[in-house]
């Protein structure tokens, strides 16, 4: 059997075959991976998350950090930064013009200590030195139950991409006005000219002389008179001149 085996794995010559070698490694590698995996889920279980209803401001997720692991270790947080139009109105009054965040979400590494630390500090002060800038400002934190990271990943997936598509819906709006408009502005363009136009075929006509010509007759004679001038003539030549 054991000749079996050996004689499997090798080729003429004595060589090991290194497609078999290769196999063996991704196998191997394989099952690291799931070893991996299964000890991060295991882990994953275990984790806890707490919510942020407000974010006080001019923290950031650094800030934060260092002022929860005082309570217990951490292991994800994420901040929702606000608004830009939001952001855009406060720089455009004089206020603080870095990034602010609105709500966020911090994921310690034990269900228990997100708990203990929620109901420790929701509505409390959130302290430190008195010359901090969030001494006296107020800890707005829920412990979510039975609530994961994946959670919250899908929820981010979902916002952005309804962002998305209302930004996109108004880009399409505001597309359709701007053709809208440049469509009437090209008609109001082209009625302008058609007017200017007859303006000055209008003028031209009163300008122009109007000069009109009537066909000249021969003046008609007489007959009456033509008759009595044959007369005479005729007189004339029999009697001579004295007529």
């Amino acid at each position: 059997m054991i000749g079996e085996e050996v004689g499997e794995r090798t080729i003429s010559g004595g060589k090991e075959d290194p497609s078999s070698n290769e196999i063996i490694k991704k196998e191997e590698r394989k099952n690291k991976r799931k070893k991996r995996l299964i000890k991060e889920t295991e882990k994953a279980g275990k984790r806890g998350v707490c919510y942020l209803s407000r974010v006080p401001p001019h923290m950031d997720p650094l800030k934060l950090r260092q002022i929860l692991s005082q309570y217990g270790e951490i292991q994800r947080i994420y901040l929702t930064p606000e608004d830009p139009a939001a952001q855009l109105r406060r720089k455009k009054a004089g206020g603080f013009r870095g990034q602010e965040f609105s709500e966020g979400w911090v994921e310690f590494t034990k269900k228990s200590v997100a708990k203990r630390v929620a109901g420790m500090l929701n509505g409390e002060h959130i302290g430190g030195r008195k010359r901090s800038r969030f001494h006296y400002d107020i800890w707005n934190i829920k412990y979510l139950s039975k609530f994961k990271w994946d959670d919250l990943t899908v929820e981010i997936a979902y916002k952005n991409a309804i962002r998305e598509q209302k930004l996109a819906l108004e880009i399409s709006a505001a597309k359709r006005e701007r053709d809208f408009y440049l469509s009437k502005v090209d008609q109001s363009t082209a009625l302008s000219n058609i007017e200017e136009r007859l303006k000055k075929k209008q003028k031209a006509e009163q300008v122009r002389k109007v000069i009109r010509q009537f066909p000249q007759r021969k003046p008609v004679v007489d007959e009456t008179e033509k008759k009595s001038q044959l007369s005479r003539d005729i007189l004339a030549g029999v009697f001579g001149s004295s007529l």
